[in-house]
């Protein structure tokens, strides 16, 4: 199980990760261009929209590091990323397997109890 762990918490990373980059371009941009009406409006809450940008990558794919040797702290990383993600963007398209990937990594993380068999 840490090691699907591992696997699921890097992945969703990554998916954050190109999520991320969209999410903060798109606030960084709307401030730079300005806003046209009924087209590109700036989001409610710019300053979570770029923390969980940057924050949830990186809890998402230190947590599924940590899977195989701290499994505990792993999994939370990586239930506090998915919580992260969806906070920020939602569930949608693009974020649901992100927050899945990591939901599930950091589940499989806590359920963890003893090392996997070799």
């Amino acid at each position: 199980m840490r090691n699907a762990a591992l696997v699921l918490g890097i992945i969703g990373g990554v998916l954050s990760m190109i999520v991320g980059f969209f999410g903060y371009g798109y606030t960084s941009f709307v401030a730079w261009f300005g806003e046209v009406p009924d087209l590109i409006e700036q989001v409610d809450n710019v300053g979570l929209i770029r923390a969980a940008s940057f924050f949830a990558p990186l809890l998402a794919i230190a947590g599924g590091a940590m899977a195989r040797s701290q499994a505990l702290a792993g999994g939370i990383l990586m239930c506090v990323a998915a919580g992260a993600i969806y906070a920020a963007f939602g569930f949608g398209v693009f974020t649901m397997f992100p927050i899945a990937f990591c939901l599930l990594g950091g589940l499989l993380a806590l359920a963890a109890r003893q090392p996997d068999a070799a």
